[in-house]
This record gives structure tokens, C-alpha cells and sequence, in this order.
């Protein structure tokens, strides 16, 4: 019998490689004698960096630069393999996870810190780069990486807007710096984790914007922000990055790295498998196993985890498995895109959110539950 371990990181509790190991000695306590094997995954989102490099066999880089309410921190890209391609993901330095859930604030949280990064890798001389834009805790549309280009937005008197999402509704235009001429000479491939467009009721203010602290009021004020600057962009740029699928993607970055850098939208999850040959390791397995932290109505847009189990079932695979921290999916929604079973921790943790500590042990433990449930499946 063959399994494939093919997990994604758990936000702020443990990395996609943790997470993978935590399953692998679950399975090996009750099927010791199985083929295994493990490739922790990302979809765009935390840990897009580490996969690629450990996949092509890169370095990773650390870099000074500031989260996404300005404090100075120190975050991490990486160069693949080829010694030509850069790869950039925008939790390292403008992600949820970087704040305490009290300073979670849309309106002000800015994307600069990426910017300072994407700058970093463009001076380095890297030409073709990529960049992950999942797990953000920003909302500005891109436009805190922009001003880290050289790129100024500007309100109608001509002064410079303040950082985050809340101050694009004043946005008039952009004032294009000298650096803006290094961007015609850069291919960016923005790795979108999700297909939402930019605003509306599928957008990124009023689907994301809760997890990122926003209010009722505030999602409809960001929302005619992001607007705004969609306007400002087509009149300016002669670009429509409304409707775009993936345009939503990190609080509307995804629009942002179009109108500025002229980047193009690709699927995360599709991008980072082929790199790594997942599909090939699929090829004959008996199970998958997946998991992340949560899965609710978000993971049907696009998620890695959709992405496993959607590229597992035409590979033939007979079941896959989920182990995840919080489960919102109905058992309907989950067997739509491929999920045979799904094992929540919390379930096995009365209702507690575990700590980094807690949870390899209980993924440990929840993989042994999920590989006996779906073995009597198969019985």
C-alpha cells in the first residue's frame, strides 16, 4: 500500500514540514510496513517559500524590512534552484500572522513590507520572480508595495496618501518614480491562493476582511476603497483589474502587482504541484493524506487543500483524507471537491485551539484516527 503525505502549513501553530512529519509517525504506529511519502505543500500562501526551495534545491535569504504596521523584522525569500528565479511571499513580512489579533486593523495594515522585498530581489538582479500573496493581513491593494517601488499615491491636493486600505478612498492618482522603468524589465508571477476578484460580495474586503479584523462598516468602506483605486488604475494605467479572478488575492494585491509591476496571475497551488511533481506522486498511491488549519467555504476558491484532493481523485487515487485544526465544511461540501474524510483537532482538544507545542501530538494523533476510519472505508 502506498500514502502520500501531502500537507499545508497550520497558521501560526506549525509549518507544512511539521505538519507532514507529525502525520508520518502517525501512520508508520499503526501501518509500519506502508510506502510513504512525504511532500509538504503550499498553495501561494505560509511556507510557498520554503516548498520551492527545498523542491529545486535553492537558498533562502534573510532580509530586513518592516510588518504590515511598520515595525522593523527581519523575513525570509528564497532563490530556486536555477540561480535565476526569486520567490517572495507576502506572510513573510505583511502576514496575519505577524500581528497580535488586538493590532488586527484593514484600514491601516500595509503591504510595504512585501514591497521592500520584491525591491531587495529586483536590485539583487533577479529578473523573473514570484510571489506568493496568501495569508496577508492587509487590505491596500498593493499599494504599501508600491510606495516600496518608488510608487506614490496621491490625494486631490497632491499629497501623499497614509498607509492601509481606509486611505485609497482619497486615492486621485499615482506619482511614478524613477524605479518604475526596472519593473518593464521584470517578470513577476503573483501565485494567488484564491479566485476572488477585487470588490463585491465575492471580493477581497467582504470575504477576507473579517478575518482580518474589519467590521460590517468597515468591509463596505474598504470595499468602495478598493474601488476607488480599480478606477484610478483603469484611467491612469489604462488597466481593468476589477473582474479579474485572483485580483482579490492578499487583501487585493493580486490588483496591485497588475497595474504596477504588470504581473501575471497564476494559480498557486497549480504552480508550486508542477514544480515539485506532485502528480507524479500520486501516480499509484492507494491514499492521500492533506490537511491545513482550517477548511470552511474559503478552501472552495481555490485553496491547496482542493487542490490535493481535486488533483489526487483524477490521479486515481481511491481515498484521501483530511486532517485539519477546524473543520466548516458540510460532509457534502467536502466530497464536492474530493475529501473522503476529515479529522478536526479541535474535536480531539475538547474545543481548545492548541498551542505550537500541542499540536504536532495531536495531528499525531488525529492522522492515526483518519488512516483507521478511512481503512474501514476500505474494508
Amino acid at each position: 500500500m502506498k500514502i502520500v503525505i501531502a500537507p499545508q502549513s497550520f497558521k501560526g501553530t506549525a509549518t507544512a514540514s511539521v505538519v507532514a512529519d507529525a502525520m508520518l509517525a502517525g501512520i508508520k504506529k499503526v501501518m509500519p510496513e506502508v510506502e510513504l511519502i512525504s511532500i509538504p505543500i503550499a498553495d501561494g500562501g505560509s511556507g510557498t517559500v520554503d516548498t520551492l526551495v527545498k523542491a529545486t534545491n535553492g537558498i533562502t535569504i534573510e532580509t530586513p524590512t518592516v510588518d504590515p504596521i511598520g515595525r522593523p523584522i527581519i523575513a525570509r525569500w528564497g532563490v530556486l534552484g536555477d540561480g535565476k528565479t526569486a520567490v517572495i511571499e507576502t506572510a513573510a513580512a505583511s502576514g496575519l500572522s505577524l500581528l497580535d489579533i488586538s493590532e488586527y486593523d484593514p484600514d491601516v495594515t500595509s503591504t510595504r513590507g512585501t514591497g521592500i522585498l520584491l525591491r531587495v530581489a529586483i536590485d539583487a538582479g533577479y529578473t523573473n520572480i514570484l510571489l506568493g500573496v496568501g495569508d496577508s493581513g492587509t487590505n491596500d491593494g498593493g499599494v504599501g508595495l508600491a510606495r516600496a517601488l518608488g510608487i506614490r499615491p496621491l490625494d486631490k491636493f497632491g499629497e501623499e496618501l497614509p498607509e492601509g486600505g481606509a486611505a485609497l478612498s482619497e486615492l486621485e492618482s499615482f506619482d511614478i518614480g524613477e524605479f518604475a522603468d526596472s519593473l518593464l524589465t521584470t517578470n513577476i508571477t503573483v501565485l494567488c491562493d484564491v479566485t476572488n476578484p477585487l470588490c463585491g460580495l465575492n471580493g477581497a474586503s467582504a470575504v477576507y476582511g473579517p478575518q482580518k479584523g474589519a467590521s460590517h462598516e468597515q468591509i463596505e468602506s474598504l470595499d468602495k476603497a478598493l474601488l476607488k483605486l480599480a478606477q484610478v488604475v483603469k484611467d491612469q494605467f489604462s488597466k481593468d483589474v476589477l473582474d479579474v479572478p485572483g485580483a482579490g488575492a492578499g487583501g487585493g494585491l493580486g490588483a496591485g502587482l497588475i497595474a504596477f509591476c504588470g504581473a501575471t496571475l497564476k494559480s498557486g497551488f497549480e504552480t508550486i504541484s508542477e514544480s515539485v511533481g506532485l502528480q507524479s506522486l500520486f501516480n499509484g498511491a492507494d491514499m492521500v493524506l492533506t490537511g491545513e488549519g482550517r477548511v470552511d467555504s474559503q478552501t472552495l476558491l481555490g485553496k491547496g487543500l482542493a487542490g490535493v484532493a481535486s488533483l489526487s481523485k483524477s490521479s486515481g487515487v481511491n481515498v484521501v483524507a483530511a486532517v485539519v485544526g477546524s473543520n466548516g465544511l458540510s460532509d457534502e461540501e467536502s466530497t464536492s471537491i474530493g475529501i473522503d474524510y476529515v479529522v478536526p483537532l479541535i474535536d480531539a482538544f475538547d474545543w481548545k485551539v492548541p498551542s505550537p507545542d500541542e499540536t504536532p501530538g495531536l495531528i499525531e494523533y488525529s492522522t492515526i484516527v483518519a488512516i483507521n476510519t478511512a481503512m474501514e472505508g476500505i474494508e
